[in-house]
């Protein structure tokens, strides 16, 4: 398995453990991408946005979570994004596994640097 569908499994883990646990999640895709007839065609999302994101429906929260496996590392554009929330009212992460987006959702955690799957 590469590390790409490694991350993939971890975020569709992630993805179902959010949902089960009642908070409305979204994936969501950033770049472009090359058409059929060869336009490129723009998510509109800027670069470094997270992964998943989401809202707790109990109290309207706003929630981002930047999906790694377990030695993944955020690139610089991920790190810069996460840099401008610092100062926002909304819960951001890094999460390795189902159970450390659970607990920076529910626990409303903003995690800026990387810990390496320690919370």
């Amino acid at each position: 398995m590469t590390l790409k569908n490694k991350e993939q499994a971890i975020q569709d883990s992630i993805r179902v453990a959010l949902a089960q646990a009642g908070y409305i999640v979204f994936r969501t895709n950033v770049g472009k991408v090359k058409t059929a007839d060869g336009r490129f065609f723009d998510t509109g999302l800027p670069t470094g946005f997270p992964d998943l994101m989401g809202f707790k429906p109990e109290n309207g929260r706003i929630f981002f979570i930047e999906v790694k496996t377990p030695i993944g590392r955020r690139r610089k554009d991920q790190v810069d994004f996460a840099d401008g929330l610092r100062d926002k009212n909304v819960i951001y992460g890094v999460a390795r596994s189902a159970e450390e987006a659970v607990k920076i959702v529910r626990d409303e955690l903003k995690i800026l640097e990387d810990r390496g799957g320690k919370l």
